[in-house]
């Protein structure tokens, strides 16, 4: 094994139980044997140089390209163990500080998302194959963090959740003009137009979610109330009682937080509200990761909260709640990669086995910086004026425990209603 990877390796890991198999052959192990056995086998010297010189990219890349194999444990586990590890002595010593400063300093110029960049940006995740996201998400195709509000929570029954939960913050009205910054693949739009009675505009710049979110509403008989468009926010010009945006401002980038949220004033109505739900960092403001940046979200960034206050507040804009979700995003993807790997066979089929690995190492990777780092989702509810919601937060439960009973009515009453139109059905042909 590399010498200099060695010593770094025994100096970040202290706790756990790793093996290394170098390319020549020969097995190191690092780590007091504690825990779950976690055993990498690197297959060519190139990998081995390229990790010692910045291992946030080349591992993932050498795991993507099958020059690292797992011959105990996997991806999560292994990342577990260098992430419990990590701290002043770790891997956080100079050369690869240095490397994390350079991107700190170019971060800026990474994030210039343009109108043509962003739908470029979105194009390259969100408009992989339906049938991709199919194997892994929730029968209603959320592809952002669930609510848990119990541990033993189905993935369906999380972000359904999550739905009641960003709209009780919404305090919808019928009738009302709803804004939804980023729709997806248009299930929180059909849910707040099918369950309040209002308006929806959902805007995407992915042509795969506007397409199958406009099929979804005319499945429903909702497309008199739920209109989705190819469309940047930028170029908006209408006003709305209701704003949300659901993992769509990781997209944004740095240098256009100030634009967003001026234009997200002047979109909304006097007495408007708008709720912002995004993956942000409870740390302080860095760069996006590396294999992320450039193979899973280009364009993207985390923020950090001290970040995204000072654009809200030269906006106009005051904050009127904020929630902090803590390992939910951890949970949601952990039932994500569960179900991605049970499909992997067919994952394998439609991109190749070098995206399966790139999304295994994505989706493991997300889940260990959510479980043992300091990513987090929050949510932000934003106003212009201070009254524009109640003064306590009491209506926010009171409105999830109301939705619950509604849709448990519903669940109960579709039964009868299939019946019914059965036994008409029957009576016809007789």
């Amino acid at each position: 094994m590399n010498t200099l990877l060695q010593g770094v390796v025994e100096r970040l890991v202290r706790t756990g139980n790793l093996k290394v198999t170098a390319p020549d052959g020969t097995v190191e192990t690092f780590g007091d044997g504690s825990g779950a056995s976690v055993h990498v086998v690197v297959k060519s010297h190139q990998a081995q140089r390229a990790i010692l010189l910045d291992p946030t990219l080349a591992f993932p890349e050498a795991y993507m390209n099958g020059e690292i194999d797992f011959v105990e444990g996997d991806v999560l586990e292994f990342l577990r163990i260098v992430y419990q590890n990590m701290g002043p002595d770790g891997i956080d010593a100079a050369w690869t500080k240095a490397i994390e400063g350079i991107r700190v300093v170019f971060r800026r110029l990474q994030q210039l998302n343009t109108a043509t960049r962003s739908r470029r940006n979105v194009q390259h995740h969100y408009d992989l194959s339906r049938e991709f996201y199919r194997l892994f998400l929730d029968e209603d195709m959320q592809y952002s963090c669930a609510y848990f509000e119990r541990p033993d929570m189905t993935l369906e029954e999380a972000q359904l959740a999550k739905k009641r939960h960003l709209a009780a913050k919404m305090r919808l009205q019928p009738g009302q003009q709803v804004l939804d910054i980023g729709s997806g693949w248009g299930g929180l739009g059909l849910y707040l137009a099918g369950t309040f009675d209002v308006n929806v505009l959902g805007i995407t710049l992915s042509s795969e979610q506007h397409t199958l979110a406009t099929d979804r509403a005319h499945e429903a008989g909702l497309e008199s109330h739920v209109h989705f468009e190819l469309k940047d926010y930028r170029d908006l010009q209408e006003r709305f009682d209701r704003i949300i945006s659901v993992g769509m401002f990781e997209h944004v980038g740095v240098n256009h937080y100030r634009a967003f949220f001026d234009r997200c004033a002047a979109l909304l109505k006097p007495d408007g509200v708008m709720v912002l739900h995004s993956i942000g960092r409870a740390g302080p403001p860095t760069a996006t990761n590396a294999f992320i940046r450039k193979h899973i979200f280009p364009g993207g960034y985390i923020p950090a909260l001290s970040e995204v206050f000072p654009h809200i507040e030269k906006a106009g804009l005051m904050v009127t709640d904020v929630e902090i979700l803590r390992l939910h995003y951890a949970e949601t993807l952990k039932h994500w990669r569960e179900r991605f790997l049970a499909h992997r066979e067919r994952v394998v089929e439609i991109y190749g086995e070098r995206f399966a690995r790139m999304w295994d190492f994505y989706l493991a990777g997300s889940e260990a910086a959510f479980r043992w780092q300091d990513l987090m989702v929050f949510q932000l509810q934003i106003s212009l004026k201070n009254d524009a919601v109640p003064i306590t937060r009491d209506y926010i439960g009171k409105c999830e425990k109301a939705l619950a009973m509604h849709e448990m009515g519903h669940a109960q009453a579709r039964p009868a209603r299939r019946a019914r139109k059965t036994g008409r059905r029957v009576a016809d042909r007789d």
